[in-house]
């Protein structure tokens, strides 16, 4: 029998697998499907300007009011509407959906991981373990759940644009201006970046709905209010709204969070190059849209695989060797993709770089979660809120310049933050090596320390909200 700590982490992880199903489809596709005016870009820009802002004050209050499972459920039917704005896409539609997309993001991904790292927390007390490494085991299993949703949301576009009648032949001189080597301003004014036939497009996003809907559907059916308790005793000893709504904002006081904003912002960087850049400049200039789909399945597969692998191996290598393979990958990456010229011919290639991508984000995404849950335990919504909010600027500056800035410098620039956060994450390593932040499952009373004695039916969240 599974525990019921675990039930609840695979059913999370299924709820995220179908929504993101529908919004990895779609943020894939935003650079070369709306095109026009730099309209896809700019609603995803939005979007992580949106999440920001939330950031700053909604998950503490939503987590604590509605606790993690109505959060994350809210936060679902804000992404749904963003697919719904897809349906007719245009700057009336994209850009409020994406706001409210985004001020539903970073509740739903906070709640998320503090929902994890309370599971975590709970079994590791339950089990006689080490709190940490329950938590980066559970972690690894949600994001090779989650990012298996890359998989099925690019087939599902590859497979239906793939059934266009317009689709033709690339162009020579189109293909001269593909890759690092030019500029790659003006791609999207090429044929190969046409919209697909309006009635493939519509087909595609009301699938997106449906996986969507589907995911709000499971979180509220399976998933098992474990933090109840404490929503409860919040409502009933409700804390001054400015002391909530500063939670996120006094968390910076720590030094080792300020630290770790070059990492944390390194992951949007690098998540928004190959999303908005690598499918835009590469794939869809040298092999056309309706590819996109099959390489960025690449990308998920192996970023699933390698975040179930890396979850279990951190308990034996440690984070930071990870972490340095990671930015070795990455660093490899950057180097090729500048001398890289894209060639039809040389179709493998096209899906070596996802690949190796893939591996190394499953890295940041895992290891960088997990340290946030062990370095903050007591903190657990205002540290994850700040994560989404640093992740999420990194995200809004590199699709904010996308559309005036060549392709090289775009390079250049996700090198020099990755070598910054080679710099600045040690450090904090070193400190949590030399001097570990106690488990929140220390120092509690004998009477909460009967609780997990208690038949695991009846357990309960054993970190303060």
């Amino acid at each position: 029998m599974i525990s019921r700590n675990f039930k609840n982490v695979l059913v999370v992880s299924i709820g995220f697998l179908s929504l993101f199903t529908a919004y990895g489809g779609l943020q894939s596709l935003q650079s070369s499907l709306n095109a026009e005016q730099g309209m896809g870009v700019a609603s995803l820009s939005v979007i992580y300007a949106s999440i920001i802002v939330s950031s700053m004050f909604l998950p503490p209050i939503m987590i604590k009011n509605l606790g993690c499972k109505w959060t994350i459920v809210v936060g679902m039917g804000c992404y749904v509407s963003y697919s719904l704005g897809n349906l007719y896409p245009g700057w009336y539609t994209l850009i409020p959906t994406s706001v409210i997309l985004g001020l539903g993001g970073s509740p739903l991904w906070s709640a998320k991981c503090t929902y994890l790292t309370i599971a975590g927390n709970t079994q590791a007390a339950k089990e006689g373990k080490k709190g940490s490494d329950v938590i980066n085991m559970y972690f690894g299993i949600f994001f090779f759940i989650f990012q298996s949703s890359a998989v099925w949301g690019n087939l599902m576009s590859s497979l239906i644009f793939g059934q266009d009648t317009n689709i033709a032949d690339i162009p020579e001189e189109q293909l001269q201006t593909c890759g690092a080597a030019d500029c790659g301003l003006n791609i999207s004014s090429n044929s190969t970046t046409i919209r697909p036939e309006q009635k493939l497009v519509w087909t595609l996003v009301g699938a997106y709905i449906g996986v969507g809907v589907l995911a709000m559907l499971i979180i509220s059916i399976f998933l098992d209010n474990i933090d109840q308790q404490q929503t409860t005793e919040f409502r009933e000893q409700r804390e001054p709204f400015c002391h909530t709504f500063l939670a996120t904002f006094r968390l910076l006081k720590d030094w080792r969070l300020l630290t770790l904003i070059p990492l944390t912002m390194y992951s949007g960087f690098e998540q928004s190059f190959l999303s908005g850049e690598y499918t835009k400049n590469y794939v869809t200039c040298a092999l056309g849209i309706h590819f996109v789909g099959f390489v960025m399945m690449s990308f998920g597969a192996a970023n699933s695989l390698s975040s179930f692998l890396f979850g279990r191996l951190a308990r034996y290598t440690g984070r930071a060797a990870l972490f340095f393979l990671a930015a070795l990958i990455n660093l490899g990456s950057i180097i090729a993709l500048l001398l890289w010229r894209p060639d039809p011919d040389q179709l493998p290639v096209f899906f070596v770089f996802p690949i190796l991508w893939g591996v190394a984000d499953a890295v940041w995404q895992t290891q960088t979660n997990a340290l946030y849950g062990v370095l903050f335990p007591r903190d657990k919504e205002a540290a994850f809120a700040n994560y989404r909010m640093w992740e999420s600027l990194g995200f809004v500056i590199a699709f904010a310049y996308s559309t005036f800035l060549c392709l090289e410098y775009k390079l250049y620039i996700v090198l020099a933050v990755l070598v910054l956060s080679m710099i600045t994450y040690p450090i904090v390593e070193w400190h949590e090596y030399k001097n570990p932040t106690p488990p929140i499952e220390q120092g509690h009373s004998s009477e909460q320390k009967k609780v997990l004695e208690k038949s695991e039916k009846d357990l309960i969240a054993q970190t303060q909200l």
